[in-house]
């Protein structure tokens, strides 16, 4: 009894440390600018206050693009590389594709060297192709980076699919294609969800992709856009603003694990369908 006490009390002390930021981000996105001091940082917000700070993220800033042109990134980019990645993974798996591992090896190396060390040369090859700050460009960028992972994770779990249901759907006269599409993306629908909501995260989050290899608000993720209001925006009086504008760049991914809770769930085991 004890223990339990004492597990639900660390527990409990834990999410309240969590929970904390949020908190404070909820309650200061609810002040006006005169209302906003180190003194009153804990205070609650109020509602008008709030309204009246997403009135101005959409009529002063380019949030609201962001959040668009983002949106657009984060579904595109993560369905190309799931698709792309559970080919890969079918064709090492159940193709049996010749030297196999070797060009799963390959394409997982796009894990291995961190995002630092490419972007420069992914700025001057866009730039010198006509990449560079454009929607087409970023999509590329994002279903590259976002597709060794997918690789992984849909290659572990095609492998823990029997044999014999390949070999049984070939017995029954369907092809590659068709027992690619037909039998495994339907029985590696939560390992696909799972893979699309982190990818999409990733590409949500971005900041260091988005702010090299992009220049134009039209074509910029909101991420840079977000950083880049304190120096637009000058002093600490617009602190609420950048705080709101913080609190509705958050709501899409918050969304996005509610509403997939229960594929999530199920895919974090790759082996239940």
């Amino acid at each position: 009894m004890a223990a339990r006490i004492a597990r639900y009390g660390i527990l409990g002390l834990l999410g309240i440390l969590w929970l904390l930021p949020i908190y404070l981000l909820l309650a200061n996105a609810g002040k006006l600018t005169s209302e906003y001091s180190g003194a009153a940082l804990w205070a609650p917000g109020n509602l008008p206050a709030l309204f009246s700070n997403i009135a101005s993220v959409f009529t002063t800033t380019d949030v609201p693009t962001g959040i668009g042109t983002t949106l657009l990134y984060a579904t595109v980019a993560p369905i190309i590389a799931v698709v792309l990645g559970a080919t890969v993974g079918y064709a090492v798996i159940a193709l049996k594709l010749k030297n196999g591992f070797f060009w799963f090896f390959i394409v997982f190396c796009g894990t291995v060297f961190p995002l630092q060390m490419m972007v420069i040369p992914l700025f001057s090859a866009f730039s010198q192709i006509g990449l560079f700050d454009t929607t087409v460009g970023m999509i590329i960028v994002y279903s590259v980076v976002c597709t060794p992972f997918s690789a992984f994770v849909m290659r572990n779990f095609f492998a823990g699919i029997a044999e014999s249901v390949f070999e049984a759907a070939v017995v029954d006269g369907a092809g590659p294609v068709r027992i690619f599409t037909r039998i495994f993306l339907p029985m590696s629908k939560s390992a696909l969800v799972v893979v699309f909501i982190l990818q999409a995260t990733f590409v949500w989050n971005d900041l260091l992709l988005a702010l090299i290899l992009t220049q134009s608000a039209e074509t910029r993720p909101v991420m840079p856009l977000l950083a880049s209001l304190q120096s637009v925006q000058g002093g600490g009086a617009a602190y609420t603003v950048v705080l709101t504008a913080a609190l509705l760049v958050s709501i899409p991914t918050a969304l996005l694990f509610m509403f997939t809770q229960k594929f999530f769930q199920r895919g974090l085991a790759l082996g239940q369908y």
